[in-house]
């Protein structure tokens, strides 16, 4: 029987409603060993706090990091198992400051949506073949096996964690801030009808005229092409590794979603019972207030 207790993980989540919840599945979901495949950059810096969390209460935890990083360096709370990606630091810091620079920069509403699709493309297609490198790297998949992991914990925006997780057969606990496309409720299959719920690009609210519901109608199309540019060539990947026909939605059911935003900030929508809100685990801790006198 698995020894964690996810009481110790995060103070915030005893003050959600659906805390109790959260412990139960978790306990029953995590062992002792523990794989993690982050997403280097701001993803991992919310990872990297429950990670600390988890290794102070004694759990045996394993960080996945690619040889060329920004922030996935050495800790006292966990182990590194490190392979060879094809890019350098500086095409690393060059992406990353080119990503960052291109959300400054003015343009027409109506270009928005493209002009950032080719923005996060920078990164994207790095995190593509830092993926390749991981899956078809032998030795390091053999050393994954052997090591007998309970539990994979990562970030779906870029679904290798997830992809590895089936390869491994371990379940699989997914922290999600969002991503266009509504990647948690197309993949986790919660309902979001587009009468009611208005989708990434648009800015409408869940109070719709019927000009904005077919608008709304429209851009959910877009967005499932959206998602077939951005992810059809994982499924190729993972069907190479896994010797079989692969739909990505299909490897995301055995899996937990802590989401890390507020129900209430959302616009109302049934969500799948496997589905956690933890909402201000984001980056970084906040400050203490300053005590200011009379």
């Amino acid at each position: 029987m698995p020894r964690l207790r996810m009481a110790c993980l995060l103070p915030a989540a005893q003050t959600l409603p659906a805390g109790f919840l959260f412990l139960v599945l978790w306990a029953s979901v995590l062992g002792d060993k523990l794989l993690v495949v982050p997403q280097d950059g701001s993803h991992w810096l919310s990872m990297k706090e429950i990670v600390e969390h988890l290794s102070e209460r004694g759990h045996d935890i394993m960080v996945l990091v690619p040889e060329v990083n920004l922030l996935l360096g050495e800790s006292k709370y966990y182990r590194r198992k490190i392979f060879s990606v094809t890019y350098s630091l500086e095409e690393l810091q060059t992406r990353f400051r080119t990503f960052g620079n291109n959300h400054f920069l003015p343009s027409a509403s109506l270009m928005g949506p493209l002009r950032e699709y080719r923005n996060n493309m920078i990164v994207v297609d790095m995190f593509f073949s830092n993926c390749q490198s991981l899956l078809k790297d032998s030795a390091t998949l053999s050393f994954l096996r052997e090591n007998k992991f309970d539990a994979l914990f990562t970030d779906p925006a870029m679904p290798c964690g997830v992809i590895l997780a089936e390869y491994l057969n371990l379940p699989s606990v997914y922290l999600f801030r969002g991503f266009p496309c509504s990647l948690e409720h197309m993949l986790g299959q919660s309902p979001s009808p587009v009468s009611y719920v208005p989708r990434f690009y648009t800015k409408f609210s869940d109070h719709m005229t019927f000009p904005q519901r077919l608008a709304n109608f429209i851009v959910n199309i877009l967005e499932n092409y959206l998602y077939y540019c951005l992810y059809s060539k994982y499924e190729i990947i993972a069907s190479d590794l896994l010797k079989r026909d692969v739909s990505l939605p299909s490897l995301h059911q055995n899996s937990l979603w802590l989401l890390r935003y507020n129900f209430v900030f959302e616009y109302p929508r049934p969500v799948m019972p496997n589905m956690i809100f933890i909402g201000g685990i984001n980056c970084k801790k906040k400050g203490k207030l300053t005590q200011v006198g009379d």
